[in-house]
């Protein structure tokens, strides 16, 4: 039995002055599991994923979550149901250090963001949580550096962490492994597939290694439009699929480990 919808998307679409960026897309993103969407640069990915967090409204079609229309509420609203962005609303703190940032992520979720001026020793309350959020991005020894100081790797690892500090039922991750050295890569990817397992993941990653590893459901979009959907084997041997990324039918899957 499949599990249930916990996202899903009717028939919507975003125009651009008259420039359709997203065309008629349907989806729907099973409760637990890691669900990607890929496709070629220009195929509409972020666009979705702006009309999701609500950063764009759309021209037409609806957006349901858990069962409720979200198409009209506003960004904060889509947030406090629990569909949280990751590396947009993490936005890590340059000059202070790791565990800082996961302190204000936890803030964020008790509504208590602005309160910068309260003492260290009243926030410490928060060092619990944050070094267990660390400790599943593996950070844990990192806590007291100065953020500006991570390795690149690392700092995106920040990121997932302070995203989790709110709490998400929905994680969209954006590019998650977008700019990393191949070992970096390896750590995110697992960090994800660790921290997916007791919530859903819907990410936007060019990287297919990263994709055909963890991705439960993968939808490749091309213009705008759906015109794959399914596990791995089966969209990696799609002639749609190798067409919009080879210009060519052959169904050949080095075509897709290629296409980063």
């Amino acid at each position: 039995m499949k599990p249930p919808i916990i996202l899903e998307t009717h028939a919507l679409v975003r125009e651009f002055r008259g420039f359709v960026a997203v065309n008629g897309v349907n989806l729907k993103v099973r409760r637990g599991e890691i669900h990607a969407l890929i496709g070629p640069n220009g195929a509409g990915k972020t666009t979705v994923f702006n009309l999701l967090t609500k950063f764009l409204t759309p021209t037409a079609g609806r957006i349901v979550y858990n069962g409720i229309d979200i198409t009209a509420e506003q960004p904060a609203q889509i947030a406090r149901r629990g569909i949280i962005r990751s590396f947009q609303i993490s936005a890590v703190f340059p000059h202070l250090s790791v565990l800082e940032n996961v302190r204000i992520g936890l803030q964020r979720k008790s509504g208590n963001s602005f309160q910068f001026w309260r003492s260290e020793r009243s926030l410490s309350h928060l060092d619990g949580r944050a070094m267990e959020l660390l400790q599943a991005v593996d950070l844990a020894d990192f806590a007291s550096m100065t953020t500006i100081e991570l390795p690149y790797g690392r700092k995106r690892a920040l990121e997932l962490a302070t995203t989790l500090a709110m709490d998400p039922e929905l994680m969209l991750l954006d590019e998650p492994t977008q700019g990393m050295g191949h070992e970096d890569v390896d750590r995110v990817t697992a960090l994800i597939k660790k921290v997916a397992a007791n919530r859903t993941v819907l990410m936007v990653e060019h990287n297919m290694n990263v994709v055909s590893s963890i991705a439960d459901t993968i939808s490749v979009l091309q213009r705008g439009q759906v015109i794959a959907e399914g596990p791995y084997a089966k969209v990696s041997t799609d002639p749609l699929v190798m067409e919009a990324y080879m210009g060519t039918a052959e169904p050949v899957e080095s075509a897709l480990q290629g296409a980063h």
